[in-house]
């Protein structure tokens, strides 16, 4: 059939014509509305999140890496890569970036909130994950716990220096510096500068082993005063090390004692 002879399909295509050239009409329309100097960014407004404060994003910062780098007008400016580019200040969590009308836009940030430095050099927020910032510009928050351990171990270096401080409680200690090695082997050093050897989660398990040491730590403190170190890696005591100093002398020794301290208590 001749198309010619087909006047319903003649006006379909006409229809389809007349819509495509409306279309591009209004496209080209909204492209040259979207770029105009009226719309351009005026201000950039920036603020902490709802439920947070910036206590380590400096001002400079801020604008150095956030908001001179922004382009576009209120209607081309790449909101994703603004994020990015407020995500990549150190100490910046994360980022909500949206538009204001006419020509602004309105930034809310969420900071890291410091948990313990790692040894990496890193730090760790309180929801357990890693960050790169200046380790001293978290001195306000008090001293941090130093934590370290293989990698991927985060989590549960983090769940241990928290069993931690409810076992050692008791002896009004806590742990300001935990290591777990390649071998996962657990080392603390206490507020007290003792140093436990806690040893692999094998056998005994650790928190028994270090409730044993807690329940006789006090009489054994009163006869040997300061400890360097405590093994508690065996199955039924532990093992001291002890710097006993001598006051008419000025001299020191070294005592290991056995871990049968532990076992005389029971």
């Amino acid at each position: 059939m001749n198309p010619w002879h087909a006047p319903r399909l003649l006006n379909r295509v006409a229809d389809t014509l007349l819509a495509l050239s409306v279309l591009a009409l209004v496209a080209a329309a909204a492209h040259w509305f979207a770029h105009r100097s009226w719309f351009s960014l005026r201000a950039v407004a920036v603020e902490a999140a709802p439920g947070h404060s910036l206590r380590h994003s400096s001002e400079s910062s801020i604008r150095t890496l956030g908001v001179q780098p922004l382009s576009g007008t209120f209607f081309t400016s790449d909101l994703e890569a603004a994020r990015n580019r407020f995500e990549s200040i150190p100490w910046v969590r994360h980022a909500s970036v949206r538009r204001v009308w006419p020509n602004r836009l309105l930034v809310q940030l969420e900071e890291h909130r410091p948990f313990a430095t790692w040894g990496d050099g890193r730090l760790v927020n309180t929801l357990g994950e890693l960050f790169a910032a200046n380790a001293a510009e978290a001195d306000d928050e008090g001293a941090l716990p130093e934590l370290s351990g293989p990698p991927g171990s985060t989590a549960e270096v983090i769940r241990r220096w928290r069993e931690l401080n409810e076992w050692l409680a008791p002896l009004e200690l806590r742990p300001v510096a935990l290591v777990l090695s390649p071998r996962w082997a657990w080392t603390v050093r206490l507020s007290n500068g003792t140093t436990l050897l806690l040893g692999r989660d094998q056998g005994k398990p650790i928190g028994e082993r270090v409730a044993q040491m807690v329940k006789v730590w006090p009489q054994v403190a009163q006869r040997l005063g300061a400890t360097d170190t405590i093994d508690l890696r065996y199955p039924n005591g532990f093992a001291l090390r002890t710097t006993l100093a001598s006051t008419s002398s000025k001299t020191s020794s070294t005592k290991n004692l056995s871990a049968a301290v532990a076992q005389r208590q029971r």
